[in-house]
Parts: C-alpha cells; sequence; structure tokens
C-alpha cells in the first residue's frame, strides 16, 4: 500500500469516527443525494420564486429550522418575503391579518382561530415573526369542514356549497390525477388496512388545489413566498406542487423534504429524489407532541 493511499485511508476513517462519535441533530442533501450545507442551500433557494418546507409535523427540529430559515430569508430577501401554511385555513385569513397588523390581542387570536394543538411551540413563532416585521401571511388551506365534505361525497358534495362558502376553496371543479404517486400510495395504505375509500386521496388533493390557489393568488413581483406544510403535500414535486403549476406557469419552485433515518451519514434510498433538498433527522428525536 502506498503511503498516500495509506493517509487517505487514515483520513477517511477519522472523518467516519468523528461523525459516529458526534451527535448531528440534522443532515441536508440536495437532489443527488450528496451532503449540502446551510449556507450553500439558503445562497441556492433565495432565487426562487415559491419554497415549499415540507415538515414532519411533531419534529422540532423541522420547526427550528424553519423559522432560522425564514429569518435568514427575510435578512437576504431585505425583507421581501411572503409566509403562507397549511396550518391555517382560509376562513380564518381576516383574524390573521388582524393580529398581525395589531387590532387583535393575542388572547383573541388564539380564542378565536382554529389553532392546531402544536401552535405554541411550533407555529407561533412564525406568526409572531410575520407580526414583528409586518409581513404578509397567507392562510392558504381549504376549512376542514369542507375537506370532509369531499372525504365523504367526494368532489361532487361541494357542488351544493353557497358562493360565499366556495370562495374559500380552488374554483371547481378541480382537476384531479388519480395516478400521482401519492395519492396512489395513499388509497393503497388505506386498503392495506382494510379501511378502502376512494374519497381519501380525493380530500387530500381538495386540500392540495386550495393551498395552490392560495398561493397563486397572493404572489408578487420581487417577493419570495415561503410555504410550510406537511412534507408528503410536496414530496415527489406532488400535491401542492402539480396544482400550483396548473394555475401558474413558469414559476421557479424549490422544495425543502423531511424525513427521518436510523443513519444520517447518507441519504437512504427510499428517501432519494423527493424534494430539491432533504432535511433528515435521526429517528430518535424527540416530538412536539
Amino acid at each position: 500500500m502506498t503511503f498516500k493511499k495509506s493517509i487517505v485511508i487514515l483520513l477517511a476513517s477519522l472523518f467516519m469516527f468523528a461523525f459516529k462519535s458526534d451527535k448531528p441533530a440534522y443532515m441536508l442533501f440536495d437532489k443527488a443525494a450528496k451532503n449540502i450545507k446551510y449556507g450553500k442551500m439558503l445562497k441556492e433557494i433565495a432565487e426562487a420564486d415559491v419554497i415549499f418546507f415540507g415538515e414532519l409535523h411533531n419534529n422540532p427540529i423541522c420547526h427550528w429550522l424553519q423559522i432560522e430559515l425564514t429569518k435568514d430569508l427575510y435578512e437576504k430577501m431585505n425583507g421581501n418575503i411572503i409566509l403562507g401554511a397549511e396550518m391555517f385555513e382560509a376562513d380564518n385569513q381576516l383574524i390573521l391579518n388582524e393580529y398581525i397588523e395589531g387590532k387583535v390581542s393575542a388572547k383573541n387570536f388564539k380564542k378565536e382561530a382554529k389553532l392546531w394543538p402544536n401552535y405554541k411551540t411550533d407555529y407561533a413563532p412564525l406568526v409572531e415573526f410575520a407580526k414583528a416585521n409586518q409581513i404578509g401571511f397567507i392562510a392558504t388551506n381549504i376549512p376542514r369542514r369542507y375537506a370532509s365534505i369531499v372525504y365523504s361525497e367526494g368532489f361532487e358534495g361541494l357542488d351544493s356549497l353557497s358562493a360565499e362558502a366556495r370562495s374559500y376553496i380552488a374554483p371547481l371543479p378541480v382537476a384531479y390525477d388519480a395516478e400521482l404517486k401519492g395519492y396512489k400510495a395513499m388509497l393503497e395504505e388505506m386498503k392495506g388496512m382494510g379501511h378502502e375509500n376512494e374519497n381519501l386521496p380525493k380530500a387530500q388533493a381538495i386540500k392540495d388545489a386550495t393551498m395552490a390557489y392560495s398561493i397563486a393568488g397572493a404572489l408578487e413581483n420581487g417577493k419570495l413566498f415561503i410555504h410550510y406544510n406537511g412534507t408528503y403535500h410536496s414530496n415527489d414535486y406532488e400535491g401542492i406542487i402539480w396544482y400550483l403549476n396548473n394555475y401558474k406557469l413558469g414559476l421557479k419552485i424549490v422544495t425543502i423534504a423531511s424525513a427521518e433515518q436510523a443513519n444520517l451519514e447518507k441519504l437512504d434510498e427510499e428517501n432519494e429524489n423527493k424534494a430539491d433538498y432533504i432535511l433528515v433527522i435521526p429517528e430518535s428525536m424527540t416530538k412536539t407532541h
């Protein structure tokens, strides 16, 4: 063995030892499954029109990185950002605006808005940052009562809604591709559990369509739109992204997916190509709820 080869092996061994002896809370990978530094990702994604940050709802690293990324993009874009989230339903846009503008108290906002149980720990930091800096925050999701109608009756169940009710939903009828990977997987999983309901992926689709339509309507020239959603809504460039590309062509869209792995040294094959960037977190990470 040559001296040079021995040095290479020694350095590789030291790197692996250092990695294994450390306890990284997360690793970032690019679309080519190569490790990427946060700073490089930040520089690259700032050139997008829309960024989708796909989260694991109960993962603290996702939520911590969301607020850190938002702050950094705010600085990088000189404040020219807009926020939006699955966690806020379209019929709560008024009170969300009123809270961010300082017209209603935090007490009344929390009492009257349909906030998720983990709002205080996971989403309040984003809302408070928007409030402190007067950043637009879009409630993108369909009211859950209407998604429930689709789950029970299919898309046809929405036809009898009033014009006011339909103003909180993507224009009907919505396009629907049952062959999209995410929707097919959802249906297959339900079949395996003995709970087959062909309307389940349709209920998912009406959420995706409404979020996409909300984003398309809120875009502003020169402003970067950052959207927070469950990673399954944007994995594989489907879900919300499929609809957004239907509503508004030519956008530069960047996606971040989140996944848990037992080992962070390399990206698991099942997580490859899920997004432009994949945030990988240890399976042992604590949960927020």
